[in-house]
């Protein structure tokens, strides 16, 4: 066996470190305009953003004060249950993480729409819904556009109509969603 020199073999461990970490750090730098980091961002806030809905769905369901508002939550939580788990499959197969949990803000809310009861939760919960699918529509309208992974813009693409059917169904829930959003 040949012996490397030193300084070739001190050279070729610095090249293995760093060239992989710096490629590594080109693609997967937040804000950067690689494919990567972009896709992977959206997997995470529309992960974030799905166990939001389902949770909130989950809420709306059981605390709801009218039929519609029952209906439009058990709803949520099948339809973001649903996309969650085709979201899954899809970050799965490429390595991508997903949001374990909301976010904190997200979490934070539930709380205190929880608190709440009779037409005050409903006009509470169908103000979050509004706000929420609206966040949701640009994200899944960014991602469907400009996204660079074929199969997570695909999903994107897929999942968006079925968002902006949301939105459409928070905006008419008791409590005056649409009227609650107006002006912000």
């Amino acid at each position: 066996m040949t012996r490397m020199p030193r300084h070739a073999l001190a050279a070729a461990l610095l090249a293995a470190a760093v060239l992989p970490a710096a490629a590594f750090a080109q693609e997967h730098t937040p804000g950067s305009n690689s494919a990567p980091a972009a896709d992977a961002m959206f997997v995470t806030e529309a992960s974030a953003s799905g166990l939001a809905e389902v949770a909130l769905g989950q809420l709306g369901a059981s605390k709801g004060n009218s039929e519609a508002t029952k209906s439009f939550g058990q709803q949520m939580v099948t339809d973001h249950t649903k996309a969650n788990d085709e979201l899954k499959t899809i970050a799965g197969q490429k390595n991508l993480p997903l949001a374990t949990a909301p976010k904190p803000a997200d979490t934070k809310a539930a709380a205190a729409i929880g608190e709440k009861s009779g037409d005050a939760f409903d006009q509470a919960f169908a103000k979050k819904m509004v706000a929420d699918h609206k966040k949701a529509v640009a994200l899944f309208s960014k991602e469907s556009t400009s996204g660079k992974d074929p199969e997570l813009k695909a999903f994107a693409a897929k999942t968006l109509p079925t968002l902006k059917e949301h939105l459409q169904m928070a905006e008419k829930l008791p409590g005056k969603g649409a009227n609650a959003m107006a002006g912000h």
